[in-house]
């Protein structure tokens, strides 16, 4: 069973706004076993939006649509749809009762006869209650084919998909199961990689496919089965997991299951009952930021030291001027000292630090950019590494973000 996303907006369009609405309902309809067939994005015009509709349905079983449900004139979704169907507004009252309550409750502006216009809906459409919000969602089931038009607002989107669409499809609906596994790489390019499971690769069964999801280096195999037995294709799975584990297992940190490295890394720490510190240069607290994104990280994490200036290095973090001298602020020394004072200024029981150059210009070191040094200070040791991370400013910073967490990883493992 396919589906198609068709997302209404010149926001999308001209960039001003990211379309994460699609990405959160792909997500959702493939829990339920309904393939995305394909996204589109059109203007808010009405000639573009009859041609997406006509499109997708030459393509897919179910069709839903985000956007252009407001109260202004620009939002032309329920008039569009009227055209195709050959409908006409009316009155829902259940609506109508719904948007004077928000305004009588929420809103300290009265109430104008612009937004009483968003209880005007087709006929043929069958209303789903937007709690969120004063737009409702529709749907529409016309030869064989099923539309959904949603409001493009994500939070009440979210809430009608979750509450009202998924169950309405589950019902009305006879779907296969799709399953996912993914297993998370590093130290190894894609190409590389590639060659290294060849054979295992070429002898997956049919109904699983194999998914290459490179990022700075990490590399994620998704394993992706469909069929209607769903403790069958569990079990293949997992005996294809373990046969690639078994292959690449010491490329792999663990499984993807809406769990990143800096989560698997902070329970670590949290089983543990360590901490850790991070003394940052060119990455620019991007670290910091990844770890305190995560729920709790209070519990293992001390601090940061954002010493993008050399002075900084010094002052705060008590790197010895000659050795900077000596080896450059971008080298190995600098590194290990800055990890190990981080670590004692905020007495954790690890620290990550990063020096190096990722352009455009060299500043305070002579280091080619794209040099990079990172350092892990455990309980008992410090190690430095140093990578040449290629001449992409927002390249080299992420991938040496990644870089670090993977060796923090290992050190962590090792005690």
């Amino acid at each position: 069973m396919f589906a198609e996303i068709i997302t209404i907006g010149d926001e999308i369009l001209i960039g001003q706004i990211v379309d994460t609405n699609s990405a959160f309902i792909s997500k959702e309809l493939n829990k339920i076993g309904v393939s995305v067939y394909q996204i589109t994005s059109v203007q808010d015009d009405g000639k573009h939006i009859l041609n997406a509709l006509r499109a997708a349905k030459s393509r897919a079983q179910i069709i839903i649509v985000t956007g252009g449900l407001g109260p202004t004139k620009d939002d032309i979704t329920k008039h569009t749809f009227c055209e195709y169907f050959n409908d006409q507004l009316i009155e829902n009252k259940a609506v109508l009762k719904h948007v004077e309550t928000l305004f009588a409750k929420y809103i300290n502006t009265p109430i104008s006869n612009i937004n009483r216009q968003q209880a005007l809906v087709p006929s043929k459409a069958t209303v789903l209650h937007n709690a969120n919000g004063t737009a409702p969602g529709m749907w529409f089931n016309e030869d064989n084919t099923v539309y959904v038009s949603l409001p493009g607002v994500p939070f009440e989107m979210k809430h009608l998909i979750t509450n009202e669409v998924l169950p309405k499809i589950a019902r009305e609906f006879n779907r296969p199961y799709i399953l996912h596994k993914t297993l998370v790489t590093y130290g190894l390019g894609e190409s590389a990689l590639a060659a290294r499971i060849e054979d295992w690769e070429n002898n997956l069964p049919d109904f699983i496919k194999l998914a290459y999801l490179p990022n700075l280096g990490k590399v994620r195999l998704r394993l992706s089965a469909k069929g209607p037995n769903k403790k069958l294709i569990q079990k293949a799975i997992e005996v294809e997991s373990r046969k690639l584990s078994k292959l690449i297992g010491d490329l792999i940190y663990g499984t993807e299951n809406e769990e990143t490295l800096e989560q698997i890394i902070g329970q670590l720490l949290t089983k543990n009952k360590q901490t850790l510190s991070t003394a940052e240069s060119f990455t620019g607290g991007k670290i910091a930021e990844s770890i305190t994104t995560i729920p709790g990280a209070s519990a293992y994490f001390k601090g940061t030291v954002v010493s993008y200036a050399t002075s900084i290095k010094i002052d705060i973090l008590k790197v010895d001027t000659e050795i900077i001298k000596k080896y450059s602020v971008v080298s190995a020394p600098v590194a290990k000292a800055m990890a190990e004072n981080v670590k004692k200024l905020m007495n954790s029981d690890y620290a990550i630090a990063t020096t190096g150059n990722a352009g455009p210009t060299k500043g305070d070191s002579n280091a080619e950019v794209g040099t990079v040094f990172i350092a892990i200070a455990t309980p008992k040791s410090t190690i430095v590494e140093k990578f040449i991370m290629g001449s992409q400013r927002e390249r080299i910073v992420e991938k040496s973000v990644n870089k670090a967490f993977e060796l923090l990883q290992k050190e962590i493992l090792k005690f």
